[in-house]
């Protein structure tokens, strides 16, 4: 099987339960550090399939390799490689099709709830439960493109994934660890104090650590289950 490229933005917001997934799953996958200076390569003849992470920066900054990253998904989805955003990388995969990323009321931080969408599509979704605790961090969001299935929401933000035939974007994190989690509170944590509703006090972050990333482990290996279902059957094709 041909790997797949996972694109890291942030030295600290790298692949994480997404990497231990696919090596369990035997799927080769490679590194492209955009952190470390790293060009965004445009051949996608030796991949299965790409994944862009999250990162602090927005989508609209006017940053050279924002635009080849797009350029990139643009040829991904004309050539039907499959994509997963995630947070920031969702924000791109939302831009490319055609559709707007804006900063939201507020940031949204901490262990919070998604709820399935009314009439969204099961299959994206098998043995997820209706509502589950997922992590989240973030101050902006993105619409629903046309053409894309709305497949989640929060009580803080309206549209939390989407996907687009083989393609998906989340909003939230699921490829947290423990020692994730520690990272971002120590490099972001000037964030758990800001003013808003939807950010979890520091310590509640903590409190059941263990217990809130093994939860998010199982799902995580529902939703990266079928996306990579979707990556397996385009190579048998």
């Amino acid at each position: 099987m041909k790997p797949i490229r996972i694109f890291r933005h942030v030295s600290c917001e790298g692949p994480g339960y997404l990497g231990q997934f696919l090596d369990r799953h035997g799927v080769p996958w490679q590194l492209v550090c955009i952190d470390a200076d790293q060009r965004v390569p445009q051949d996608l003849g030796a991949v299965s399939g790409l994944v862009f992470m999250g990162g602090a920066m927005s989508v609209n900054d006017p940053l050279d390799w924002i635009a080849d990253e797009l350029r990139l998904i643009g040829s991904a989805l004309a050539q039907g490689v499959p994509i997963l955003g995630i947070c920031f990388g969702g924000q791109l995969l939302c831009k490319a099709l055609g559709g707007e990323v804006w900063r939201g009321d507020g940031m949204e931080i901490g262990w919070h709830p998604v709820q399935r969408v009314d009439g969204s599509a099961t299959d994206w979704l098998d043995g997820v439960e209706p509502e589950f605790q997922t992590f989240h961090w973030h101050a902006e969001t993105f619409s629903i493109p046309a053409g894309a299935e709305h497949l989640l929401r929060s009580r803080c933000y309206a549209n939390q994934a989407f996907a687009w035939g083989d393609h998906l974007a989340m909003q939230f994190h699921l490829e947290m660890t423990e020692e994730m989690v520690q990272a971002w509170i120590d490099r972001y944590g000037s964030d758990l104090d800001l003013d808003s509703r939807c950010i979890q006090q520091r310590q509640a972050v903590t409190a059941d650590l263990r217990t809130d990333v093994r939860s998010l482990n199982r799902v995580a290996d529902r939703i990266y289950g079928g996306w990579l279902q979707r990556v397996r059957t385009r190579r048998a094709n």
